[in-house]
């Protein structure tokens, strides 16, 4: 039975939330605010609403996930402690350190990473390796996405590839089913995508994933972690940590975590997040 995955349009599910001036690290009687992208998350109105209503059930206190459509606009709300906790790529996370602190990562396949899948159209014949498409039009997600941007130029340095220059053309398209699509519809010659994204497209609309091809998977890096700001009282973090990994053991947490295509999630460690570092270090971050 096909899981509803994050998969369409998470716009959908998600309030856009007007936040106030200054920090909301305030007291438990305001909402919990969770900071979402749907650079990687996709879903319909209905998981989105379970989710939250679950997660306000437990934390007994109202959770409010509030959208904006880039990750460095999530960077912003988390710079003015506008948003107590956040579903943050590993790139971002390791940006926002002095800000943020890992609070869970998620599982899938029951282990906590994931990979960037360099792909190109089914009918496009030739292409072995991002050293292929030199000269040609390439699709980013988000410039601050591990898998779509930072992996791939990283890739294209180790060739001795200047990534600057190495394509004839380059675009962002906000999100990583958007990255598939463009290539799927020709309008970018390759593009670099969440394993995630890809993988779980694939089971729900294989007709659409069947039109690209993976070139190359890249090494394992840590799933996107949930974190939480550095100034949240230490009870509320233990609070959502204890949720989040809960979630796996009671029917309705299961069931959400399902829909997710997630199979639990898991205590943070640094170490899930080393080799992105590195990248972000050669990269000048």
């Amino acid at each position: 039975m096909h899981r509803r995955l994050f998969l369409h349009h998470l716009g959908a599910g998600l309030a856009m939330t007007s936040l106030p001036n200054g920090h909301v690290l305030a007291s438990e009687d305001r909402p919990l605010r969770i900071g979402m992208s749907p650079v990687f998350l996709h879903d319909s109105h209905g998981l989105m609403g379970e989710w939250k209503a679950y997660l306000s059930k437990r934390l007994k206190r109202q959770v409010i996930f509030v959208l904006r459509d880039s990750y460095g606009e999530t960077m912003d709300l988390i710079k003015q402690h506008r948003l107590d906790a956040a579903w943050l790529c590993d790139y971002p996370y390791i940006l926002m350190k002095a800000y943020v602190i890992p609070l869970a990562t998620p599982l899938y396949g029951g282990r906590p990473y994931y990979r960037s899948y360099l792909i190109v159209s089914s009918q496009r014949k030739g292409v072995h390796s991002i050293a292929d498409l030199e000269g040609k039009v390439f699709a980013y997600a988000d410039p601050y996405s591990n898998t779509s941007y930072l992996a791939p130029r990283h890739a294209l340095k180790q060739l001795g590839n200047n990534p600057d220059t190495f394509f004839r053309k380059t675009f962002f398209t906000w999100s990583h089913r958007k990255a598939i699509e463009a290539v799927a519809k020709h309008l970018a010659d390759g593009a670099a995508v969440d394993s995630y994204v890809w993988e779980s497209l694939a089971r729900v609309e294989p007709e659409f994933t069947a039109r690209t091809r993976i070139v190359s998977r890249s090494e394992e890096f840590g799933f996107p972690p949930f974190v939480v700001d550095r100034e949240l009282p230490g009870g509320t973090a233990r609070d959502l940590r204890h949720v989040l990994m809960g979630m796996e053991r009671d029917d309705e947490g299961r069931a959400i975590l399902d829909k997710l295509n997630l199979t639990s999630f898991s205590q943070a460690r640094p170490e899930f997040y080393e080799s992105v570092e590195d990248m972000v270090r050669q990269a000048g971050g």
